[in-house]
Order: structure tokens, then sequence, then C-alpha cells
């Protein structure tokens, strides 16, 4: 069965649709965003293409990223998207998130990687989910922490991002541990 939505208690977690395209370029072209993540700018072309690859992807297809739009039930107003990759095997996934700076803080990406954690260890049956996430992102490290991931590592210099060494933690949140949280 296609994958339709996922909801939480503020938020729509689905499918992007082309009527997304306006808001997407506004958040992913803000350098604040942009900051942490691995482009610096996203043309209207490369926005259409995204969205177009994302129409014919499901949750959880091995070796793709998946992108699940977050959308405000109350409003209808797209806020940020969350990502979800498998591995080849189908057995462990990553995730990560990108929020609009008017919406941060509000715990909206807590919200939603909550559920989405949920449906790739419930529906999916992942064994394990890691997060990588530069070390001063202080914003993500706090999701993270909040959701109750595990910081496996710190990995020093390890990745040449943007002109210069970077340094990233990595977390991670096994199946069994998912279930104690609740």
């Amino acid at each position: 069965m296609p994958f339709s939505a996922i909801e939480s208690d503020r938020l729509i977690l689905r499918r992007f649709t082309g009527a997304d395209l306006p808001t997407l370029l506004v958040y992913r072209n803000d350098p604040d965003i942009a900051r942490y993540q691995s482009w610096e700018s996203f043309s209207e072309d490369e926005a259409q293409a995204f969205l177009q690859k994302q129409q014919a992807l499901e949750p959880g297809a091995p070796e793709k990223w998946f992108q699940f739009a977050m959308e405000l039930k109350l409003s209808g107003l797209l806020v940020g998207d969350c990502a979800l990759h498998v591995d080849k095997q189908g057995q462990q996934g990553e995730i990560g998130f990108t929020l609009a700076r008017q919406h941060q803080g509000k715990g909206f990406v807590t919200e939603a990687v909550s559920r989405i954690c949920d449906y790739a260890f419930t529906n999916l049956n992942l064994h394990r989910i890691v997060a990588i996430t530069d070390c001063r992102n202080l914003a993500s490290v706090a999701v993270l922490e909040r959701l109750r991931f595990r910081r496996e590592g710190h990995f020093i210099k390890n990745i040449f991002f943007k002109g210069k060494w970077g340094d990233e933690y990595l977390y991670a949140m096994l199946k069994d541990e998912w279930r104690q949280t609740l």
C-alpha cells in the first residue's frame, strides 16, 4: 500500500506536492537553514527535480532518502521536512531534518522525528536508526538528546564541509530502546 501520511498532535507528515515548491524554495534558500546542510542554495530546477523524484519513492526503499513534508495541521502550512534513508538490507535507517527558521523552537522537529521513528521501527521494522549532526548544531543535538538518542561517536575534523574541516556527532537508537522510551 502506498504511503499516504503520518499524523501527530500538531503535524501531518506527508508526501511533497507541487504546491510545496514556493515554500520549499524559501526555507531551503535561507543561509541560516543551509548552514549545516549539504546545500548552499536550492534552485527552482533543483527543487522541481527533488519534488518529482520524491513522488516516485516510498519510505523504506533501500538506499533512498524519502523526504516527509512537515505540514501544520491547523493551517496546512509547510514548515519543513524530515528525511529517512534505509540501508541496502532494509535493517538500518538514518534520519535528518530541516525546519524553516520562523517555526524553530516550537517542538515541531521533536514531534516529527518521534513519529517517523515510530513509523520506521513499527511499519518498516528497522533495527536501528542513526543521525549525524554537526557538533555546532546545538538545536539538532538538543532534539536528538530530548528523544533519548545515544551519542555513539564524536568525529574530529572528519568531514571537509563548506571549505573547512568539521566535527560531527553520531547518535543512534535501537528498536528495543525506542520501545522503552514510549
